[in-house]
């Protein structure tokens, strides 16, 4: 989810990202790139490598949950429709525990033993848009049971196979799909897909996911409008209108006692504001029985205690594990799917590594770091899907923007917040909480969402010459037969029908992924078509996400193995024959002494109070 996605921002919802980088990091128009990096790491409070105090890391940690909240919890909500749980309360509260509980192990591997930059791990939205292509299969499909709650009992055997069936599978195809991230990550081929795949592959890809999702949007902000329209127009003023203004909030420090220090509070919690206040409203109007209280009613679902007492039911501590919902199972149209979602994670994750370093006053990552970072990735997949959130995991560009906003680029900040959403995966209460949020609230929370992610798609065409006719073709032609061919196949689902039923599956779920078809003409068009790299914005795009990091002393400090493994393995002639391990180079003897002290540790300082601050729900 820079502060948007350099290479596509399909995580990023954008919503506090103008202006970040040109206000934190000192950017003047027209500055050199390289003036421009040293002048925003000399505003940092604190860079990747220092260690800011405990308070500080928690503080800012919590932050970090809060900001990527929204994306978090939308996907187990979303999944819960494919999976049959819309009327099962508890078990999407343990679904939401468990990626939070992943999202924190994924995170700390990342920042220990992948990129090594302050970059938070979450479910990603690449991955459910083939998930729910599998789930609308017609072997897939709900029971009408199901749909109704009074005919639901959530605890009874026939309940529990119908939905957990549907969430092996996906566990399956997920494990087996992130292997091969794994592989490209691991075996550093990474840098060869990068040079097919450009910013007409990617706008499709990425614009498609938001566009394949208006269908889920509608339904649930369609349950009662004024509630979702209310929570959209809420999300929006905060992210859009009142961004830049400055909220002062309760500080304390040793030297200043009690005060109070300004924070845009606006810019970096929209989502999470919008959401609540709306909730607190549905809330007034249950207790005060404003909502209609019978099911059958329109606005029924707007009440929050539509799912009984789930709290009450919901255990105090639950430790999710592997295999909780039973041994995966594997589906090849599934994993082919999935292939599609992890093809463009990778490619996204990339732009969020090098906005990162730039935001922590890193050097831009080197080639064994992005390698790394990727193959963390996969593993992170692997994992999500070994636990059953019915998702992977993917890097987090929304925070990558809040770097920039609290000026602390510090890792081990993130290091706190990967703790954080571990204990808050082990406390079953927090996730039941969250499934009392109203579904018109859900609701408007995704017209602004996939909204959003549909325009950080189309933005990708910045390094393309849109005036030719051959770019445009090609991106018209990507965007239409991505809509056309899912619709049509949603609506003659036996039409195909090779008499293979393996390849009829397989062919089901990858027409039916809008993602997979758009992402798939764009790149076969963009790679025959004839046209220079300029024209196709390689170039452009190139020089955005170029490497020109070595391996120096400096950029081994922040993107070498800890506990001292890279200076170990440095004697190793082996080593540089592995991708995903660094080269050690000795430093030039000409150093400049300003670039020598660039990522020199900082002394915790003893006045804090710009950047601590009250963040509270």
């Amino acid at each position: 989810m820079a502060p948007e996605k350099e290479s596509n921002g399909m995580d990023n919802y954008a919503f506090a990202v103008d202006g970040v980088v040109t206000r934190f990091c000192g950017l003047p128009e027209g500055q050199d790139a390289d003036t421009s990096e040293e002048d925003g790491r000399n505003k940092l409070a604190y860079c990747v490598t220092d260690a800011p105090p405990w308070y500080l890391c928690i503080i800012l940690g919590i932050q970090h949950c809060l900001t990527a909240f929204g994306g978090i919890i939308a996907i187990p909500l979303i999944l819960s429709q494919g999976l049959c749980l819309q009327h099962d309360g508890l078990t999407q509260s343990h679904l939401i525990s468990t990626i939070f509980f992943v999202s924190g192990i994924c995170t700390l591997l990342q920042v220990t033993l992948g990129v090594r930059l302050p970059i938070l791990q979450g479910g990603t939205f690449t991955l459910l848009a083939p998930s729910m292509a599998l789930l609308s299969m017609p072997e897939w499909a709900c029971p009408a049971w199901t749909q109704n709650a009074t005919l639901v009992n959530t605890s009874s055997p026939e309940f529990i196979h119908v939905w957990q069936s549907r969430m092996q599978v996906l566990q399956g195809s997920i494990m087996v799909g992130s292997l091969f991230q794994v592989l490209v990550g691991f075996s550093g081929l990474i840098g060869l897909f990068m040079r097919f795949i450009g910013p007409l592959t990617i706008a499709p890809t990425i614009s498609l996911i938001g566009l394949s999702l208006f269908d889920s949007a509608g339904a649930n902000a369609g349950n009662h409008w004024g509630i979702s329209a209310m929570t959209t127009c809420l999300i929006v003023l905060f992210s859009q209108y009142l961004r830049h203004i400055a909220i002062p909030m309760p500080t304390y420090s040793k030297a200043k006692k009690f005060h109070t220090s300004r924070m845009y509070i606006f810019q970096i919690l929209p989502v999470l504001l919008g959401i609540t206040v709306s909730w607190l409203i549905c809330y007034l109007f249950t207790i005060y029985n404003v909502l209609p209280s019978e099911p059958d009613q329109y606005g029924y679902l707007a009440r929050t205690d539509v799912k009984g007492d789930v709290i009450g039911s919901a255990p105090w501590f639950r430790f999710p594990y592997p295999g909780q919902w039973g041994l995966p199972s594997v589906s090849l149209a599934g994993v082919l799917g999935i292939l599609a979602g992890v093809i463009s994670s990778m490619i996204e994750s990339v732009g969020d590594y090098h906005a990162c370093a730039r935001l922590s006053g890193a050097p831009p990552p080197p080639k064994h770091a992005i390698s790394r970072g990727i193959g963390i990735e996969g593993l992170g997949c692997l994992l999500a899907g070994a636990w059953g959130t019915g998702n992977g995991t993917t890097s987090y560009s929304e925070n990558v923007g809040a770097l920039g906003i609290t000026k602390v680029g510090s890792r081990m900040v993130i290091v706190a917040c990967g703790f954080i959403m571990i204990i808050i995966g082990v406390f079953g209460k927090i996730g039941a909480i969250f499934t009392t949020i109203p579904t018109p609230v859900i609701g408007g929370m995704f017209l602004v969402m996939f909204g959003v992610i549909s325009a950080a798609g189309i933005s990708n065409l910045q390094y393309s010459d849109m005036n030719s006719s051959r770019n445009i073709f090609i991106f018209g032609f990507s965007m239409f037969t991505g809509l056309a061919v899912p619709n049509w196949i949603v609506k003659n689902p036996s039409a195909i029908a090779t008499g293979i039923v393996e390849l009829d599956h397989v062919l089901q779920v990858l027409l039916t992924t809008s993602m997979f078809v758009g992402g798939f003409f764009g790149f076969i068009l963009d790679n025959t078509i004839p046209g220079t790299k300029r024209e196709r914005g390689i170039v452009a795009w190139n020089k955005a996400h170029e490497d020109d990091s070595e391996n120096t002393l400096e950029s081994d400090e922040v993107y070498g193995l800890p506990c001292g493994i890279s200076s170990r393995l440095s004697s190793c002639s082996w080593v540089r024959y592995v991708p995903f391990c660094p080269s050690y180079k000795a430093r030039p003897e000409n150093i400049t002494p300003s670039s020598s002290i660039s990522l020199d540790k900082k002394e915790p300082s003893k006045n804090d109070t710009h950047i601590i601050v009250a963040v509270a729900l």
